[in-house]
């Protein structure tokens, strides 16, 4: 199987790739940097497609789009997709030992670096012909020039592979953190503030006689207006075609607040340093152990598989299609009243996956008791009454280990559902993400500052 990797390696070799910076750049540099990648994506995601009749009017949930970071009949229409899908079927299949790759070893993560970004290429290459050919772009496919079809192709195709670009650049120390988590929370800004501040008039529905608001305090503020304000239409009823409502925005709020806790809390494991003397201090394991990971993890691959319904639904039969979607998207308060058994199905699928994923990334990631148990012997820590032995330190770990895998994966799969039942600004997995993505880059930032303020430190981390 390593043949595969060596292979997919060989191809992401294509990809032009930024070299690591020779010395560490300063943090003021790394901010801007970080700001110029974020920018750069903004300008793809705000650049349409030449050729195309239909931009922003494919047919994708709004979690599919923050999810894979896609900016519909845009440069960043594919958005993250193919380099998170790569990297998460391959880190499935090495977690299952399908693939025999040790990502302990420096060369081996390098190889593993590098085949995502050939399986990558090839699935944007897949995703790009199947957005062209699929003929989502135009309302007569057939009278479409071949030539205008592949240019369409070259500039999705294009806009992948600046985007895998970008990212890589931000890894490699020019930027804070990573690309993707960067796309994925300029995605839930814009769209929590565009739910807030839109003052665009969208075309009437079956719902509506006539245009409305979407914003909801441009709504608020017209309604008062012109004399119209309803109380219920503004708290909840909106929210039945799609609009942003009050009780989202407070939704939002309150689950911001509750995710910016959890991410700080921790659960204390004891323990006792031996070099110095049997000490006694503690280990602290955060209580979102798995952070987002497992509904990211969920969001990937159920926008996966919207997305390449979606792409084959002329082949499939459009009707079988918008008979399985309501299954595959997330659901509203009024879905669930409604449409009740898509939305349980839904909800269901939802929880049984992100369980799944979280008890998956721990043995990926090297979260799991065996790898937290060699951690300590390795740092000299014990813990009281254990013997120095990695099954038993490994054996009282999973006591902690375990129920925190499932209770975080739990917790972070209803936060994303609720926020999506009561319409929270950004969509609550969107939500989930951003507050996760901001707390890790306030850590990065702690940690960068501190390395500022005392250069000594440097050399004790071996930086």
């Amino acid at each position: 199987m390593s043949a595969i990797i060596k292979t997919l390696a060989k191809i992401g070799v294509v990809i032009p790739s930024a070299p690591r910076p020779a010395r560490r750049p300063s943090l003021g540099r790394r901010l801007l940097y970080t700001g110029l990648v974020a920018l750069a994506f903004m300008l793809l995601g705000s650049t349409p497609l030449y050729g195309i009749e239909r931009a922003g009017t494919l047919p994708f949930s709004p979690v599919v789009s923050i999810v894979l970071a896609m900016a519909a009949g845009t440069l960043a229409q594919l958005g993250i997709g193919p380099i998170v899908t790569s990297s998460l079927i391959l880190q499935i299949l090495v977690g299952a030992k399908i693939l025999d790759l040790d990502l302990s070893d420096p060369e081996a993560r390098r190889d593993f670096t590098a085949a995502s970004k050939g399986l990558g290429l090839i699935l944007a290459i897949v995703e790009a012909a199947g957005f062209v050919f699929s003929g989502l772009y135009w309302n007569y496919p057939a009278g479409v020039s071949i030539w205008i079809k592949l240019m369409v192709f070259a500039q999705l195709l294009w806009g992948a592979i600046v985007i895998v670009m970008l990212d890589e650049a931000t890894q490699k120390g020019w930027g804070l953190g990573s690309g993707v988590s960067l796309f994925i929370l300029i995605g839930v800004a814009q769209r929590f503030f565009s739910e807030l501040f839109t003052p665009s008039v969208i075309g009437a529905s079956g719902l509506q006689t006539e245009g409305e608001v979407y914003g909801l305090i441009p709504y608020i503020v017209t309604s008062l207006r012109d004399g119209a304000f309803n109380i219920y239409h503004v708290l909840i009823g909106r929210l039945a075609i799609g609009y942003p409502t009050l009780v989202g925005f407070i939704t939002s709020v309150v689950l911001i607040a509750i995710l910016a806790y959890l991410n700080a809390a921790h659960i204390n494991v004891p323990i006792a340093m031996s070099r110095y003397g049997g000490i006694k201090s503690r280990v602290p394991l955060q209580l979102l152990y798995v952070t987002n990971i497992p509904v990211l993890l969920t969001g990937i691959l159920i926008s996966d598989i919207v997305l390449i319904l979606t792409l084959l639904r002329n082949f499939l039969g459009i009707e079988l299609v918008d008979n399985i979607r309501p299954y595959l998207s997330a659901p509203s308060l009024y879905s669930f009243m409604y449409n009740t058994i898509p939305s349980i199905v839904y909800s269901l699928i939802f929880f049984m996956l992100c369980i799944l994923f979280g008890l998956l990334w721990i043995e990926i990631a090297g979260l799991n008791p065996e790898a937290q148990a060699d951690n300590l012997i390795k740092a000299g820590l014990d813990i009281p009454g254990m013997r120095r032995n990695p099954r038993v330190l490994s054996s009282y770990l999973s006591r902690y280990v375990y129920p925190l895998t499932i209770f975080s994966s739990i917790v972070v799969a209803v936060i994303a559902l609720v926020g999506d039942i009561l319409g929270s600004y950004g969509t609550g997995t969107g939500l989930l993400l951003a507050v996760g993505i901001i707390y890790n880059y306030y850590q990065i930032l702690a940690y960068e500052r501190t390395l500022e303020m005392y250069p000594l430190l440097r050399r004790v981390i071996g930086e």
